[in-house]
């Protein structure tokens, strides 16, 4: 696999499908503790008619590095690579972190994002006073029972349990100090009272049963975001291992301009 070397760290990536396909490439931004391959069902399913790009971040999947302490650093990698590929404008999906990733490059950058996509994403987390004390307090178990508890909750009800587990192991071997530093960053990230400021037309998707980043707190980025389209499905937070048909064929509406830009549930 190519990799491209950032501020420490060799970035692995993978740039698939025709160069001069129309359209601006597809970019896959994962989340927290996973990897590139996320996207596999997506990335099948673009990259015969569309240039598809993405990457593993730092410290996850067969990237190297570590040290990144905030979204912003990350958001600076993705963009590192943008610019080592040559991709001006993109349409940028990103999960979870990933979306927050996504927020940060469209707020700062908005010239390089034609689309952006967010799924099980939010713009500020929000907990309640007991929340927090247990979010806390999980910080304090064994690191490999912090990382199992995380996973399993990110899943809905009836996931097939040896699926999970499998993750879990995944996760797990994410190195302790890039798993604990970017839960970190994710408890402090907050752009809500910038979201008036994306303007490109935007797609939300969420999962209905997603305990991790709950509907609520989706909702009040979608009502501040005002060319939002909004999509709930039925899972939870891992929405690409969860419901991968589904949520392509959301962006494949969403990409061919369809439906039109209001809110939808």
């Amino acid at each position: 696999m190519p990799q491209l070397d950032v501020a420490g760290a060799a970035l692995t990536y993978d740039d698939e499908g025709p160069r001069d396909a129309p359209g601006v490439p597809l970019v896959f931004v994962h989340g927290w503790t996973a990897d590139r391959h996320r996207w596999d069902h997506q990335v099948a399913h673009f990259c015969a008619g569309r240039r598809v790009i993405r990457l593993d971040l730092r410290g996850h999947g067969e990237s190297t590095g570590a040290g990144v302490r905030t979204v912003a650093e990350l958001a600076d990698d993705v963009l590192a690579l943008l610019d080592h590929l040559e991709v001006e404008r993109c349409v940028l999906v990103g999960h979870s972190m990933g979306g927050m990733i996504a927020q940060t490059i469209a707020l700062a950058h908005p010239d390089r994002v034609e689309r952006l996509v967010l799924v099980g994403s939010i713009a500020r987390m929000a907990y309640s006073r007991g929340r927090a004390l247990l979010m806390a307090a999980s910080t304090l178990v064994p690191f490999r029972l912090f990382v199992a508890a995380n996973i399993q909750r990110a899943f809905a009800p009836g996931h097939p349990r040896e699926q999970v587990r499998a993750h879990i192991r995944a996760s797990a071997a994410v190195p302790r100090e890039v798993v604990m530093t970017l839960y970190g960053a994710m408890r402090s990230f907050d752009v809500l009272d910038r979201a008036g400021e994306i303007r490109m037309p935007t797609l939300i998707v969420h999962g209905y049963h997603d305990v991790q980043l709950p509907v609520r707190q989706v909702l009040r980025l979608a009502k501040a975001c005002p060319d939002a389209v909004v999509r709930i499905l039925d899972a939870g937070h891992e929405l690409p291992l969860e419901k991968p048909a589904e949520l392509t064929g959301a962006l494949d509406r969403f990409l061919s301009g369809n439906p039109d830009p209001r809110h939808t549930w």
